[in-house]
């Protein structure tokens, strides 16, 4: 685990802070100061203490900076403080300290920022779970590339995370796959074909009959024209196996994987929705009325009791959804998360209510809520798949754009928002595409540092930065030391999106020191520093572009 930077100084004024103040919990924020000429970093501390301590906050400020100045064990950190406005404290940071920083971050590696957790916890993590009833479209593709960023994140700051998914292989859905494949099963074997109402029409349904004839010879040529209940059996079982192949397969190009596949039909026949719906007929939780069962979920705040079992017998969704909840929550660990798609609002007072009923803390279940994505073209929308009707399929997106864009812009904003993707400005291979912005800046710091390799630079990590830095040199030393810290809040917070808008920031440091800061060539001092600030932004941008699943190129 790296120390952060940044946290060193928020801990040693928050200490001298809650001293002034008299107070014994004191929370510091740090962020740039109002104009760049103030300084490196700025704190309203004083002010949020004012209130507490019952002091102007000016003068907390004051006695406040004094103590900094004098402060034995920063005098290598903090060059200046000073006191503004009505009790903004501005610092301006000592050239040790962004000696140290570059340092850090190059000596670090990939590793800088790792393991910032403050509490580990083994994690559940459930996404994309789409049924094998037809190819990834656009978007799964959204969940998709959440999901695997948020489990990448949580993994690198210390979380132990089991990334799982739910194959939805039985029921009305799997019934209406099979029938649509046995209808193309039997245009292949020249019978008449019997599509069902509400059936799957996209051209990858012939694709998995023609799979299933190969396996099976002409053994059912004569079953499917109309399918009988065995051959309908068979097809989803089999069917959903090829299809969930083809699922498989389109995740790995994008770069998503899981160590673990749940089968609904494996629980339904090893009898688990059954025993679940039992369970909660013994504790009360659900009862019989009207020949149906029923889940008293208004006792848990619904607005009024769900289904479980229909009159006829049938279980519904939820039946199934509480037995694998109840199965989740006996080998979870500390927590769960499921990320589920915009239209399922409704289920997360439910999947509590079912953690409940069962015994287990509710909270311990995190529901996160993708919403839609849209692409758009010259201004309009885009449907683009040729195979499938109207569905855009994540094959067509990366076949169009490529994964780094598809990944980059799928999870750059947050996944509570509707968003547009531009397909436009995907394509793009210019500094306007964010994602080329990013990736230029991890080639042109490996450009600088094989033009140091070509020329004999020998790197000093020991260094000492000069008296005297440039403005781009301070930014993006600052922008570097705030990683750890980003890439936990990022955590924290299951925002993906936040390592993406750093990104960016870091890329734009990163282009505007190259512009203004020569590093071969210059004196060995300046030279040292700045190829430790090179090498670190290099790794720190990598590290970053690969917890959200896009390639960092050497040269573009």
């Amino acid at each position: 685990m790296t120390t952060a930077p940044l946290t060193i100084i928020q801990t040693a004024i928050a200490a001298e802070a809650a001293a002034v103040a008299g107070v014994a919990d004191v929370t510091v924020e740090l962020g740039p100061p109002a104009r760049p000429e103030h300084g490196d970093l700025a704190t309203p501390v004083a002010m949020t203490l004012a209130k507490a301590a019952k002091r102007n906050p000016r003068e907390i400020a004051e006695a406040l900076a004094e103590r900094l100045r004098t402060h034995p064990d920063l005098a290598d950190t903090i060059a200046e403080v000073e006191v503004a406005g009505p009790g903004f404290l501005n610092l301006r940071l000592a050239p040790a300290w962004f000696a140290g920083v570059a340092g850090m971050v190059a000596r670090s590696g990939a590793e800088f920022g790792r393991g910032g957790a403050e509490h580990p916890e083994r994690i559940l993590l459930e996404f994309v779970s789409t049924n094998p009833t037809g190819p990834i479209h656009i978007g799964h593709a959204r969940g998709a590339s959440y999901g695997d960023s948020v489990g990448r994140i949580l993994s690198f700051v210390g979380h132990a995370v089991t990334r799982e998914y739910y194959i939805n292989d039985y029921g009305r859905q799997m019934e209406l796959f099979a029938a649509s494949v046995a209808a193309r099963y039997a245009e292949l074997v020249g019978a008449e074909p019997h599509m069902p109402e509400g059936g799957y029409p996209g051209e990858y349904v012939a694709d998995i009959a023609e799979k299933l004839r190969a396996e099976l010879g002409d053994a059912y040529d004569g079953r499917v024209s109309p399918p009988d209940a065995e051959t309908l059996e068979l097809f989803a079982r089999r069917g959903g196996v090829l299809m969930l192949d083809v699922i498989r397969e389109t995740l790995g190009r994008f770069r998503v994987s899981f160590d673990a596949f749940f089968s609904e039909r494996s629980m339904h026949e090893a009898g688990l929705v059954t025993a679940g719906v039992q369970r909660l007929r013994d504790s009360g939780d659900a009862y019989e009325s009207e020949g149906a069962v029923w889940f008293r979920t208004s006792g848990y705040g619904d607005e009024k009791d769900r289904v479980l079992v229909r009159s006829d017998g049938d279980s519904t969704y939820l039946a199934a959804d509480v037995a694998y909840h109840l199965d989740k929550a006996a080998r979870m660990g500390d927590r769960m998360i499921d990320v589920l798609g915009a239209d399922h609002h409704g289920y997360i007072g439910r999947l509590k209510a079912v953690l409940a009923a069962g015994g287990f803390d509710p909270d311990r279940l995190e529901v996160l809520i993708m919403q839609l994505v849209s692409l758009t073209e010259s201004g309009e929308a885009k449907r683009m798949s040729k195979r499938a009707g109207t569905i855009v399929l994540l094959d067509d997106l990366i076949d169009d754009i490529g994964v780094d864009a598809a990944r980059f812009f799928l999870v750059e904003r947050s996944h509570d928002t509707a968003f547009d993707l531009d397909l436009d400005l995907a394509r793009e291979q210019s500094q306007e595409n964010p994602v080329y912005y990013v990736q230029y800046a991890h080639a042109r710091c490996c450009s600088i540092l094989a033009k140091a390799e070509g020329e004999g630079v020998v790197r000093d990590p020991s260094a000492p930065a000069p008296a005297d830095l440039d403005p781009s040199e301070r930014a993006l030393a600052l922008t570097l030391a705030a990683w750890p810290r980003v890439v936990a809040d990022a955590a924290d917070r299951r925002a993906p999106h936040r390592v993406v808008a750093y990104l960016k920031d870091l890329a734009r440091d990163l282009h505007a020191f190259y512009h203004r800061c020569r590093v071969v060539g210059e004196s060995p001092e300046v030279q040292a520093f700045r190829m430790e600030l090179t090498v670190g932004t290099r790794d720190v941008v990598r590290c970053g572009l690969d917890l959200i699943g896009v390639t960092a190129p050497d040269r573009m």
